[in-house]
């Protein structure tokens, strides 16, 4: 777990980072060096919504960098590289607020319908060169149960509904948990 001290740093880490990559004065500065679990590797999913509604969202799956600089590339790739937004503009970034999802390590389940439990793990289906995640809080946000979470990041990694279950063989599924903060809440 995160201190409140860790959350606030890695909230203006990712302000900060944002703020550069704009141009704007208040990224001009330097941050210090991340210290202390902030150093050690970490992978994170950086939100930002507008009023609420989603606005962009990329994160790292496994801890390959330190936790402060995945935070920090990662916002950066959310406002500027989602596909499915148009990459924001300086005038945007006061408007847009951070969620930020830090991951635990994926674990593989055998039965999802009993292993994956929804407001806690979220999920990769993944199949050949297909997959997909849904973070914890998406199932709570839109009331689904496990099944329909479990069609639903299927179709989101371009798999059938039914591939967590169909298919020989069927899609693999991993849970997650996340220790989800920001300023949004």
């Amino acid at each position: 777990m995160l201190s409140d001290v860790e959350k606030a740093e890695l909230l203006k880490r990712a302000r900060h980072a944002a703020a550069r990559a704009l141009g704007l004065p208040e990224g001009r500065r330097d941050l210090p060096p991340a210290e202390g679990r902030l150093a050690e590797p970490g992978a994170a999913f950086v939100t930002w919504k507008k009023d609420g509604r989603l606005r962009g969202c990329i994160g790292s799956v496994e801890p390959w960098r330190p936790l402060a600089e995945d935070v920090e590339k990662n916002a950066v790739a959310a406002l500027l590289r989602d596909p499915r937004f148009a990459p924001a503009q300086p005038r945007d970034l006061p408007k847009l607020s951070i969620d930020l999802s830090v991951m635990t390590p994926l674990e593989e389940v055998t039965d999802p319908l009993t292993e994956v439990v929804i407001g806690i793990h979220g999920v990769v289906a993944q199949k050949g060169q297909r997959s997909g995640l849904l973070l914890p809080q998406v199932a709570p946000e839109w009331g689904w149960d496990v099944p329909t979470l479990l069609e639903q990041v299927c179709l989101k990694a371009g798999l059938p509904g039914d591939a967590w279950k169909a298919g020989s063989p069927p899609a693999t599924i991993y849970r997650f948990s996340a220790e989800v903060f920001g300023e949004s809440a």
